[in-house]
């Protein structure tokens, strides 16, 4: 059976590889800290068509989708996604519990968001939250007025580029800077008058992903300048080759970051962690497995492995973020 790359998923607060395989079957391959990951894109990267529900539905016409896109859709595919979508607001009818919540990135990125009650805090795993608190619970309309009254009166945003998380995420301050940056903000959010009445307050109960995401090996040196890194016995290497064109110019903050998954295209290196989307492997790499989704990935020749490990991939130095106060 072939197998297509659904990007990553977290599975009881770890990290797994999503596929999904021809009449809609789909598997899970765990990820473990430490292992060596070894993997080459064939063919062109296609469609994933719609999940929902748990189920997916194939697109009709097996589009291509760019290489450099985040999204492994098709437009009508995207669409439709979208046309019964909370975070579209195409859904306001939708009868689940929902809770609020505020997401810590680094010195000054927080956010306030909502999520469905009975997916617990994956949506903070996935959107690469360092710390979080739950603020409170009810139906999704009072979700929605919860946002809009801290996005007013305290200037807490909905929505962070994914580019400024990564960016600071190998150099945050400790575990108790952050949660006590949560809960005084939490703090200032639970005074405000007009809260919807139909919310059931949460006590602040601040938790961090510093384990889950394997942040102290995050934290680690940056891959040296150049456009690849040799693989050899003080650890492997990772991803490379000449950045290909379109390349974005900046500052490291990690070292290198794909850009782009390629026909060909090999990755060898060993994972030290993920957070979000991405996985960071040893030296500083970083593989955003939102550009895997949608390719068939293969198991690379051994003389690509061993010769030359940073074979053909589209790679960028990884931008530094402008931290703008909080407030």
């Amino acid at each position: 059976m072939t197998w297509w790359c659904t990007g990553i998923r977290w599975n009881d607060g770890r990290p797994a590889i999503g596929w999904c395989g021809e009449g809609f079957a789909e598997r899970v391959s765990p990820l473990v800290y430490g292992q060596r990951l070894a993997f080459a894109g064939r063919g062109e990267r296609r469609c994933l068509g719609v999940r929902r529900a748990g189920k997916r539905t194939a697109c009709p016409t097996s589009v291509v989708v760019p290489g450099r896109v985040g999204n492994a859709q098709c437009p009508e595919c995207a669409r439709l996604d979208r046309s019964f979508s909370v975070a579209a607001d195409t859904n306001a009818a939708d009868p689940r519990t929902y809770r609020v919540y505020l997401a810590w990135f680094g010195p000054g990125l927080v956010k306030v968001g909502i999520t469905a009650e009975e997916r617990g805090s994956a949506r903070l795993l996935e959107q690469a939250a360092v710390a979080w608190t739950w603020l409170g619970r009810g139906p999704l309309m009072a979700g929605r007025r919860t946002e809009e009254l801290l996005r007013a009166a305290l200037g807490v945003p909905d929505r962070i580029a994914y580019s400024r998380k990564r960016a600071v995420r190998g150099h945050l301050p400790p575990a108790a800077e952050r949660a006590r940056e949560v809960a005084e903000l939490y703090a200032r959010a639970a005074e405000l008058p007009g809260w919807p009445e139909s919310l059931e307050r949460l006590a602040c109960e601040v938790t961090d992903h510093a384990e889950p995401f394997g942040l102290e090996a995050i934290g680690g040196p940056s891959m040296p300048d150049g456009p690849s890194m040799p693989d050899g016995p003080g650890g492997p290497g990772g991803l490379g080759g000449a950045p290909g064109p379109g390349v974005l110019d900046g500052p490291g903050g990690f070292g290198w970051v794909v850009t782009e998954m390629v026909d060909g295209g090999v990755v060898v290196g060993r994972l030290v962690g993920a957070a979000g989307p991405d996985l960071h492997l040893a030296d500083g790499l970083v593989v955003d497995t939102r550009l895997l989704a949608g390719w068939q990935l293969t198991t690379p020749a051994a003389e690509a492995v061993t010769a030359v490990p940073f074979t053909g991939i589209p790679i960028a130095s990884a931008p530094a973020a402008e931290q703008d106060g909080l407030f």
